[in-house]
């Protein structure tokens, strides 16, 4: 899990695209469950405002493992959302 830790400190830095290629390639290489990976994914589109797909990452997180500190994130981002963007969701 040594790549997740740099993932994570590569999105903390602010340096978004470098985390999702690696976390794309993370993916892509192992077969077991990863809800850890998509909830850095999340945590790394949502960095970039790009909300919808935060939100869908999230959401394989959450369908992985029930108990993943996925299931707050997309709830606060869906409470972020409904107070700033309530014409989101009618696009």
């Amino acid at each position: 899990m040594e790549a997740l830790i740099t993932i994570k400190e590569f999105i903390n830095q602010g340096n978004v695209e470098q985390a999702l290629r690696l976390l794309d390639e993370f993916l892509q290489g192992n077969s077991e469950p990863q809800d850890e990976a998509y909830y850095l994914r999340g945590n790394a589109y949502r960095k970039q405002g790009n909300w919808q797909q935060a939100l869908n990452n999230y959401q394989y997180a959450i369908d992985i493992n029930p108990d993943s500190p996925a299931r707050e994130a997309r709830r606060m981002l869906i409470d972020i959302l409904n107070f700033y963007n309530k014409d989101m969701y009618n696009q």
